[in-house]
């Protein structure tokens, strides 16, 4: 399970089953003219809205929230666990509508009627209900709620593709001898006193040998990490409709190569293919 993968509509799902498991300790019941000392139960002394309100509401956003964090959507009959969180939330809400509409009445010892409605308890519960019904069912559809819920870190600057290690022959910052090496330096070959040469240096009008080629960058392209918003397929370079890998949020990604709108990534296991949808990557 990747938290990273995580959005905002699942941070609002998440604040909302938690206000529901706080109200369900609250009062069921308002009654009017009750005493202070009357003892009114809280949600959890009425089966139906325990079942029906605070387990449901529960259990949907937990199926809810599990599913986006799984690199893999799980099916259960057919559907993902988070159309089943889904229409859980929703029957939650539905319920506790239906509680709060609910008439009720109850006799004083006196023999009066006293006045039953929704307590505090019953109230948030709505509350809690519908924000988290309206998160799930909205979570797919607007952008602002599928924005990634914890950013990810950023990575240090990458070396380029196929770069030589630290240290070694082209490295940024090492030292670059001249052919033949610097006078005076230690295990570098140097012209002797008088101006003759040691071993191993050219001689005057002697061909000299071809010096190594230097790489030459490719283009204007350099390598970059980034990170996808939302889960995005990686497709083989040989055109196949047929997904290789699947980029996770929270998770970077080197770009070797850019191909029109599309990029070359390698994966963190070697891995490469065309990410065909590059809209809002985050660079590193």
């Amino acid at each position: 399970m990747n938290i990273r993968s995580l959005t905002r509509g699942d941070g609002v799902v998440i604040g909302a089953a938690v206000l529901l498991l706080i109200a369900s300790f609250l009062d069921i019941y308002s009654i009017e003219g009750a005493p202070d000392s009357a003892d009114i139960p809280t949600l959890w002394g009425s089966g139906p809205v325990v079942l029906g309100v605070v387990l449901a509401g529960v259990i949907g956003a937990a199926l809810v929230v599990v599913s986006h964090a799984m690199p893999q959507p799980r099916k259960v009959a057919g559907l993902d666990l988070g159309q089943f969180g889904i229409a859980f939330t929703v029957f939650a809400a539905w319920c506790a509508l239906g509680n709060i509409f609910d008439p009720a009445g109850a006799f004083d010892n006196d023999g009066g009627l006293d006045t039953v409605g929704a307590g505090l308890g019953l109230i948030l519960a709505l509350v809690a209900t519908l924000v988290m019904a309206a998160a799930a069912v909205a979570t797919p559809l607007l952008p602002a709620l599928k924005g990634t819920l914890v950013p990810a870190a950023r990575p240090a600057a990458p070396q380029p593709y196929g770069g030589q290690p630290q240290g070694g022959y082209g490295y940024p910052g090492a030292q670059q001898q001249p052919y033949g090496g610097q006078p005076g330096q230690p295990g570098q070959p140097g012209p002797s006193f008088g101006g003759q040469p040691q071993p191993g240096q050219p001689q005057p009008g002697q061909p000299q040998a071809p010096q190594q080629a230097q790489a030459q960058p490719a283009g204007d392209f350099s390598p970059f990490w980034f990170a996808v918003p939302v889960p995005r397929p990686l497709f083989a370079e040989d055109g196949s409709p047929t997904p290789i890998a699947e980029l996770a949020p929270g998770t970077w990604y080197l770009a070797v190569e850019q191909r029109g709108a599309n990029l070359v990534a390698q994966t963190q296991d070697g891995r490469r293919g065309v990410l065909q949808d590059t809209s809002g990557i985050q660079r590193g």
